[in-house]
């Protein structure tokens, strides 16, 4: 096999997206995965956060998604907490996960209720098509060796006979294997954290009909605050295909009998068809380090966090853009070996922070909230319910309404950001489907009022410093900005607000892209 620029270990949704990212720039990627099917029985996440879909947007598939998610967007943005799902409701939470962002000026896009599977099948056929990422399916990575100015990589083939091998040489690989990562081991980077000791049970199962029977109308979640039998449920599709997760479920006891923990968690005797189990424990795990000189993680391979408010894969689809972006410039030549090593110093305090919030969401789950007293009498539902309800909106409020660290996270501090800046740029529609990121350029843009008094002169002086390094860029006029360096992952580098402003062009530029 051909050497190749990048090789990326594991094509789950990270992995993918790394390509994906690549490709966006123009640079060749090799995606080595060993599943060679994307498995459908379990769906794993199901939220996709407004900000993923901001980035999907840039690769044009976000619309793809919406067209193909079997959730409208508009379905629901609503959590309903219920004694039973198809019990009594003690209260709901509206505005969920940023569904409810669609002509929101905060967002280009609304998050999305869209299974993994789904995603990462889409993610296959994007990569499929590119004329810069391959998949390779059916081989995993076994070892790798890091050379001064290159990677040698065995890949061996998958479930089958005959032990096939295979080695590639990559000048830099991304590590996106997973919570076994041969990657990580490979470049000596260890866990830090721990395992939540509370055993959980995902159950996919089918139920024509059930949702007709269901008292509270659509919504994203359905909590179950049974005693016994708390847990989760929400649909997969408008068509009878269902997920539920049991909370405090041990693998023996749920998997001996899953039809009745879906009763349980119902409230009534339905039927049901089993369709597969997936017992887990939550883990809050963050790798030391990201990388080498040449190799880095990415996804589960450099951190875990509990599932609760829906962060899961999409900090890894963070995680692929900045190092994507990242490896093209310095393999197309415009950036320095200082871009790379700016990777950690940014994605690794986003991963921790967003482990430290799903914790926090974890501490209060289903069964911290049951009541007895709600799966009494009228009466004894009633006395019980505002205290309850009381309870749920304190604890889990937070948990839905999650934006200030799904849009709001920032590389501010980083070795290539100038002082003041480093958050996402500030976006705005500026007319009927017409974002503000849409006028962005793939590569670094200048942006902002480019006809005020001073302000054309320091952008001219962009333009000229920009082309005497090689570094592409864009400019774009927009009045409603100070003039903004905008950086391919529509996170700023320098504002003229910023502590740095009017600074030297051409240092500006430098210190962007890492020299």
């Amino acid at each position: 096999m051909s050497d190749v620029p990048v090789l990326i270990a594991g094509g789950g949704p990270t992995g993918l997206a790394t390509a994906l990212e690549l490709a966006h720039h123009g640079v060749r990627g090799l995606v080595v995965e060993p599943r060679t099917e994307v498995s459908w029985l379990r769906p794993r996440a199901k939220t996709t956060s407004a900000r993923s879909m901001e980035l999907f947007r840039r690769w044009g598939l976000a619309s793809v998604i919406r067209e193909r998610a079997p959730l409208p967007v508009a379905w629901s943005d609503q959590a309903v907490f219920a004694t039973s799902l198809l019990g009594r409701e003690i209260t709901r939470i509206g505005g969920c996960f940023g569904l409810d962002l669609a002509g929101d000026d905060r967002a280009a896009e609304p998050g999305q209720q869209v299974a993994q599977p789904l995603i990462e099948e889409i993610l296959r056929e994007t990569v499929r098509a590119s004329p810069y990422a391959s998949l390779l399916t059916g081989f995993s990575v076994t070892s790798l060796m890091e050379e001064t100015d290159q990677v040698r990589v065995t890949l061996a083939r998958t479930g089958g006979t005959g032990g096939e091998t295979r080695e590639v040489v990559a000048r830099y690989v991304v590590g996106c294997d997973g919570a076994r990562s041969v990657t990580r081991d490979a470049i000596g980077a260890r866990y830090e954290g721990s395992a939540d000791a509370r055993p959980n049970l995902s159950i996919t199962f089918r139920a024509p009909g059930l949702a007709e029977r269901i008292p509270y109308g659509p919504a994203v979640h359905y909590w179950v605050l049974r005693p016994g039998s708390a847990g989760l449920v929400g649909r997969l599709d408008l068509a009878g295909t269902w997920w539920c997760i049991a909370m405090g479920m041990t693998r023996e006891t749920g998997e001996a009998c899953p039809l009745r923990v879906v009763r349980d968690l119902a409230g009534a005797d339905i039927d049901a068809e089993i369709l597969a189990t997936d017992p887990w424990n939550a883990r809050m795990l963050l790798a030391d380090r990201y990388g080498t000189g040449r190799v880095f993680l990415a996804g589960d391979a450099a951190h875990q966090n509990p599932p609760w408010g829906g962060h899961g894969f999409n900090t890894g689809i963070g995680d692929a853009v900045n190092i994507g972006w990242k490896l093209s410039a310095v393999i197309t030549g415009w950036a320095g070996p200082g871009l790379l090593a700016s990777y950690q110093a940014e994605r690794r305090p986003v991963a921790a922070q967003t482990i430290a919030v799903a914790a926090a969401n974890m501490a209060t789950l289903a069964p911290e909230l049951t009541d007895p007293a709600l799966d009494g009498t009228s009466a004894e539902f009633a006395a019980a319910r505002p205290t309850v309800a009381e309870a749920i909106q304190r604890t889990k409020r937070a948990e839905f309404h999650s934006l200030d660290l799904v849009l709001g996270y920032t590389y501010a501090g980083s070795p290539v950001v100038a002082p003041g800046a480093g958050g996402r740029l500030a976006h705005r529609w500026l007319g009927p489907g017409d974002s503000r990121y849409d006028r962005l350029g793939r590569q670094f843009t200048l942006i902002g009022d480019l006809t005020a008094v001073g302000a054309a002169y320091f952008a001219a002086d962009f333009v000229k410093a920009a082309a005497e390094e090689g570094i592409p860029l864009d400019a774009v006029h927009d009045p409603g900005l100070p003039l903004t360096l905008v950086r391919p992952d529509q996170h700023t580098a320098w504002s003229d607000r910023s502590g740095d402003a009017r600074a030297d062009a051409w240092r500006i530029l430098r210190l962007a892209v890492g020299h």
